[in-house]
C-alpha cells in the first residue's frame, strides 16, 4: 500500500478523516450501537474477441459509500454515488433511522488510516493499466492457439476482464484502513462441431496479478485446454447411471466442496438455523481424512484480500478438522450475535451492497494417498476432472452438479470419456464417504465467482485427489 492511495479519497474528493468521523456521528445519532462507511472507486475493462475480432471493448469508472448503522439485530443501510458531503450526510441520516432507537451516541474519532499490516498482492501496476496492445495481443494468441488446435474448432470467444479497486472502510469502534485490489482473468471457450454433434470448451485463469503473470501462463495453455475439452466431448460417449464410487480430481472440483459445503459453514445461516450444519459444532460431519479450510490470506489469489469489506483481516479458518466441525467464517455482524469474532469474511459486491457471510479461498487439505493409488483402487467409477454449473439447497446440503470433464475407470485404469454425468448427493452426507485424500492438493486456477443474496464476489476452490466410496451418477446409461 503506498501513501497515494492513503490519501486517495481526500486528493479526489476531498472527504478528510473529519468528515469521516463526522458521517459516522451521524449515523448513530438515533441510538444505534454500531455505524460503518465503506467508500469505493472502482476502475474496470473488459475486451471481448469473437469470429477473430474484437466484438466489444469496455471501460468503466464507479464510486460510492454505503453507511450501515447496527442497532441489535436491526440494520440500516443507505449508499450513495454522490461522494459530496450533503449527500453522504443524507444517506447517513436514512440509515439511523432504519436502525432506529430514538436515543442519540457518539461514536470513538476516526483516525488517518495506518498502512496495511501485509500486502497479499505487491503489484506494480494493474493489468487494467497495461498498454492496450499488450492486452489485445493476449487474446489474439489465445484465439489463434485454439483455432490451430484442430479443425472440428467452429468459434473461439476469448475475453479480459480487468479491475482496480480502491476502499476504505471506516467504522465506530476505531477501524480505519485502505486497500487497493487488482483483479484480473482471461477465459477462453471453444465450441467443436463434428457431424451434427455440437460441445463447448472452457477453461481460464488469473488473480490479483500483474501482466507478468500471463507470461508464466501464456494465453496458449488456456487456449489448449479449451479446445482440447470441447473435442473430448465430441469424442465421448453418453454418461453411465447408478451408484458407483466416484474419485474428483485436483483443483477445480473443488468447487463441489464450496457449494455443497462451504456455504453451509457460513455463520448467517446457521445463526438462523437454516445450514445442514447448525447447532453441529463440535460433532462428526466428515470422515476424519478431512479437513477443510478457508483461507484468504494466500498471495495473489482472486479470492483473497488484505481486508475484508468491513476492514477485517483476513484469516485461515478452520472449519472441519479430522471430520470434526470446529469453526464458521463469520462477518461482523454474525460474529455480535453468536458472540464469536469475526473471521475477515465480511464481503459485499459493492459499496451499494450489505457485507455478509461469504467465502474467500475455501479447500480440503491434502492427505497422503498417491493418486495413482486412487484410482488403481476403483474397480468400476466415475474420474471427474471438471465440474459445470449445479444446484445446492442450503437447508439441507442436497446438491446436482454437472461434469465438463469425466472419464470412466475399469479395473483400476482411467478409460473413455463421458459427456452427460450429472452428480448427485448431499454435501455433509459426501464427506462421510471420502475414503482416500491424495497429497496432490490445487486450487484452481483463479476463475471462480460465487452469487449469494444476489451479490457475486470473486472466490478461489480446491481439493486434493479424493474417492467417495459411494455417489449417485446421473446419465444416459444404466
Amino acid at each position: 500500500m503506498n501513501a497515494k492511495a492513503d490519501t486517495f479519497f481526500e486528493n479526489q474528493y476531498g472527504i478528510t478523516p473529519r468528515d469521516i468521523e463526522r458521517l459516522l456521528e451521524i449515523g448513530l445519532t438515533r441510538g444505534g450501537e454500531f455505524a460503518e462507511l465503506y467508500l469505493e472507486f472502482r476502475e474496470n475493462d473488459n475486451l471481448f474477441l469473437e469470429e477473430s475480432i474484437i466484438k466489444n471493448a469496455t471501460k468503466s469508472v464507479t464510486q460510492g459509500i454505503g453507511l450501515r448503522v447496527i442497532s441489535g439485530e436491526k440494520t440500516g443501510f443507505a449508499c450513495s454515488d454522490d461522494l459530496t458531503f450533503a449527500r453522504m450526510a443524507e444517506a447517513a441520516k436514512a440509515a439511523s433511522f432504519i436502525a432506529s432507537h430514538g436515543q442519540s451516541s457518539r461514536p470513538a474519532a476516526a483516525s488517518p488510516p495506518l498502512p496495511n499490516p501485509r500486502d497479499l498482492y505487491p503489484i506494480d501496476e494493474p493489468i487494467l493499466n497495461a498498454e492496450m496492445a499488450a492486452k489485445l495481443q493476449l487474446i489474439q494468441e489465445a484465439d489463434g492457439v485454439a483455432r490451430a488446435c484442430d479443425p472440428r474448432i467452429k468459434e473461439v470467444r476469448v475475453s479480459l476482464a480487468n479491475e482496480s479497486k480502491i476502499i476504505l472502510v471506516a467504522n465506530s469502534e476505531g477501524t480505519y484502513v485502505v486497500d487497493v485490489q487488482p483483479l484480473s482473468r482471461l477465459n477462453v471457450n471453444c465450441i467443436a462441431r463434428d457431424n451434427g454433434n455440437q460441445q463447448v470448451g472452457t477453461h481460464g485463469g488469473g488473480g490479483r496479478v500483474a501482466m507478468d503473470f500471463f507470461r508464466e501462463h501464456p494465453p496458449e495453455y488456456y487456449a489448449r485446454q479449451a479446445a482440447r475439452q470441447a473435442i473430448l466431448q465430441l469424442e465421448a460417449t453418453e454418461a453411465p447411471a447408478g451408484q458407483m464410487e466416484v474419485v474428483m480430481a485436483s483443483g477445480w472440483p473443488g468447487v463441489l466442496l464450496h457449494e455443497a459445503i462451504g456455504h453451509g459453514l457460513e455463520a448467517d445461516f446457521n445463526r438462523k438455523g437454516f445450514s445442514a450444519y447448525s447447532g453441529r459444532m463440535g460433532e462428526r460431519v466428515a470422515a476424519d481424512v478431512c479437513t477443510v479450510v478457508d483461507d484468504g490470506t494466500i498471495p495473489y489469489r482472486r479470492g483473497s484480500l488484505n481486508v475484508d469489506d468491513e476492514g477485517t483481516p483476513t484469516h485461515r479458518t478452520v472449519l472441519i478438522e479430522n471430520g470434526v466441525l470446529c469453526g464458521y467464517m463469520f462477518d461482523r455482524l454474525s460474529a455480535r450475535l453468536m458472540g464469536a469474532h469475526s473471521t475477515g469474511n465480511g464481503r459485499r459486491e459493492d459499496f451499494a451492497s450489505v457485507p455478509i457471510p461469504r467465502m474467500t479461498n475455501t479447500f480440503l487439505l491434502a492427505g497422503s494417498a498417491d493418486p495413482e493409488e486412487i484410482l488403481r483402487s476403483v474397480k468400476r467409477g466415475l474420474y471427474v476432472v471438471s465440474l459445470s454449473g449445479g444446484q445446492v439447497d442450503i437447508t439441507n446440503g442436497k446438491f446436482v452438479f454437472s461434469t465438463s470433464e469425466a472419464y470412466l475407470i475399469e479395473n483400476g485404469k482411467v478409460t473413455k470419456p463421458v459427456r452427460g454425468a450429472t452428480l448427485v448427493g448431499n454435501g455433509p452426507d459426501v464427506l462421510t464417504k471420502v475414503t482416500m485424500v491424495g497429497h496432490d492438493l490445487n486450487l484452481d486456477e483463479g476463475i471462480g465467482t460465487c452469487g449469494k443474496d444476489g451479490q457475486s464476489v470473486p472466490v478461489g476452490v480446491g481439493t486434493p485427489t479424493i474417492k467417495i466410496s459411494e455417489m449417485t451418477v446421473g446419465g444416459t446409461q444404466s
